[in-house]
Order: C-alpha cells, then structure tokens, then sequence
C-alpha cells in the first residue's frame, strides 16, 4: 500500500513509518509513504488534482488540513468523485500530536496498518479520520 503524504507532514510521516518499521509490520505487509516530490507533484497543486492524482495511482492520501470549503475543495472532490471502488482520504485528527505525543503516534500508526490491512473494507468509505 502507497500512502501518498501531503506537503504538510513529511516529517510526520518519517515517525509515522519509523513506528511502522520497528514493530516489524513491513514484513507482513508493504507499506511505502511517498511525497509529492517523489511522484513529481506540485504542491501548490489542488485538491482535485491531488485525489485524481491519488486514485488514479492507487495511492491512499495522508493528510491534515486539506480545505473543506470550495468548488476543488477535497471535501466536495470526494463527494463528487467518490465511487465504491476508491480508496479513502487519511486524515489526522491532531499532526501536532504526532510529533510530541508517542501514544498518540502508536495509535495512528496502528489505525494506519489496520487501514492498509483491510483496504478492501475501506473502500468507497470517502474520508477517514485517525487515530
């Protein structure tokens, strides 16, 4: 499974992954956390672009602050677009706690591998929020 990580919270995604990795689930199951600069995304890119660019690369979207207002605003993306077949939106309920808080980081990370565990339960599901 290929999360792709918005602009945001590359940081985040490193502890995210480096929790991912220590608990020896990369060994069941491939996960990869990609940027938008690794799949040669603009980040001043909108939401549209960034969802169609997501599904159509079976890539689930990490994010935290994407707009929930507006014509390309994920939100309205997501109610327009969605199908039962597209993978979810991640979004975190607190980045900054991802960062200080070590309980809150294990959460999301588990919520994350139960997310790419059973992906096929989750699609369609629109947006997610964790942990």
């Amino acid at each position: 499974m290929i999360f792709l990580v918005d602009h945001n919270l590359e940081g985040h995604a490193l502890l995210l992954a480096g929790n991912i990795a220590r608990f020896g689930w990369l060994d069941l199951l491939p996960i990869r956390f990609v940027t938008f600069e690794d799949v040669e995304l603009s980040i001043a890119s909108n939401d549209r672009s960034v969802w169609r660019f997501a599904q159509a690369n079976q890539m689930i979207l990490l994010t935290a602050n994407r707009s929930m207002k507006g014509e390309d605003s994920l939100e309205q993306v997501i109610r327009e677009e969605n199908t039962a077949t597209s993978l979810p939106v991640i979004t975190i309920g607190d980045a900054d706690r991802i960062l200080t808080d070590t309980g809150y980081r294990d959460r999301c990370a588990d919520r994350l591998i139960e997310i790419a565990f059973d992906i096929e339960d989750y699609k369609g599901s629109r947006r997610l929020f964790i942990p």
